[in-house]
């Protein structure tokens, strides 16, 4: 199937329409730090983000690096040799534990405002609690992974002891961490909600294990910045916040739009066998679930974009103090969390970028 051409003429009148800033002015490089490499179900948000003018109207020019996990992003963000990072939360708080060094980052976008993380199992076995792991084995991408403390936390909460009660093995990520549930090697995923997602549209069915309400609310990765420069380039964070958000209306408003603009930026994740319309029913899929979890709330109340919620990460931190993982509950999480840029991330006309994502065919 012939993929669909876009209506550049009418893009480019919406985007000069939204347009926020001077074209003469020189734009600002943001670099964007990530711990693990884009896929089709947010991906599509920075190519968006061009496509659109979203950057151009806030004169910045976007570029993303993928470096292997938080343990290699973060010092990138500290040194200031990246503007921003995209890292989970754990590393961060982690650091301002008794006896260690804080990170000098700030969050101040919270980019996936709900934990992805889940345990899922096959549907057809035995397991439907977390409890029912007993004397089994979770599989994760690389034991070096740093969502592993919170899943032992969790495990710890539900009276099963880590290394003893459940192990937590390494099998690889995507297709050979599926092989090794179906083949029996591992009894659990723990993988985020996109990856799991995947996994389903291959034909395998799986059971999602429920989560205690606090592992289940806290946020994941956010948007981080040195500290000198949330202080010294507030406005920067602001501009690259508005136009990631306006991005992400963009690809809620029109989701085979954004699967397709990430395929065109990254030709080598595009599904190579198979019916196009078939792999992009299924991409469509996945960017509607990543998108709406990111706008709105289990309840289907709309959240609001970027805006930490400092009462769940301070709960989080206390169930992870208690479950041994945190050497102290005093984080100052107030002081590593920042909602002073949020009102500037929806100042724009949210229907009128709704409306310039829908019109593109």
């Amino acid at each position: 199937m012939t993929k669909p051409a876009h209506t550049l003429a009418r893009v480019a009148a919406a985007a000069i329409a939204l347009a926020a800033f001077p074209a003469a002015q020189a734009a600002d490089t943001v670099t964007v730090a990530l711990g693990i490499p884009l896929t089709v179900a947010s991906g599509g948000v920075y190519g968006l983000g061009k496509d659109l003018g979203y950057f151009d109207q806030e004169n910045i020019e976007v570029k993303t690096i993928v470096f292997q996990g938080a343990g290699a992003l973060l010092p990138q963000v500290a040194s200031k040799k990246v503007t921003i990072g995209l890292p989970l939360p754990e590393p961060v708080l982690a650091s301002y534990e008794t006896g260690k060094t804080p990170l000098p980052v700030r969050y101040f976008y919270n980019t996936i405002p709900s934990n992805e993380l889940e345990l899922a199992v096959l549907a057809d076995g035995p397991i439907k609690t977390i409890k029912d792991l007993k004397g089994k084995k979770i599989g994760v991408g690389a034991l070096t992974w740093g969502t592993i403390p919170s899943t032992r936390a969790l495990l710890r909460q539900e009276s099963l002891v880590p290394g003893k009660d459940v192990d937590v093995v390494a099998v690889g990520v995507l297709g050979s961490g599926f092989l090794a549930l179906k083949e029996g090697r591992v009894d659990a995923l723990n993988y985020n909600s996109s990856w799991t997602a995947m996994l389903e549209l291959t034909g395998t069915k799986v059971r999602r294990l429920p989560y205690p309400p606090i592992f289940q609310k806290i946020n994941s990765n956010g948007f981080i910045a040195h500290e000198d420069t949330l202080r010294d380039q507030p406005e920067l964070l602001a501009r690259f916040g508005r136009a990631y958000t306006k991005a992400v209306l963009a690809c809620d408003a029109n989701p085979r739009l954004c699967a397709e603009t990430f395929w065109k930026y990254q030709p080598e994740a595009k599904p190579k066998d198979g019916d196009y319309q078939k792999n992009l029913d299924e991409a469509i899929v996945l960017v509607k679930k990543r998108m709406d979890s990111t706008l709105r709330r289990p309840d289907g109340t709309e959240r609001v974009a970027g805006e930490f919620d400092l009462g769940v990460i301070r709960s989080f931190v206390g169930a992870m103090h208690e479950a041994g993982e945190f050497n102290t509950a005093d984080i100052p999480v107030d002081k590593i969390f920042s909602n002073q840029l949020v009102p500037k991330f929806s100042a724009f006309d949210a229907a009128a970028v709704r409306a310039q994502a829908k019109a593109v065919q």
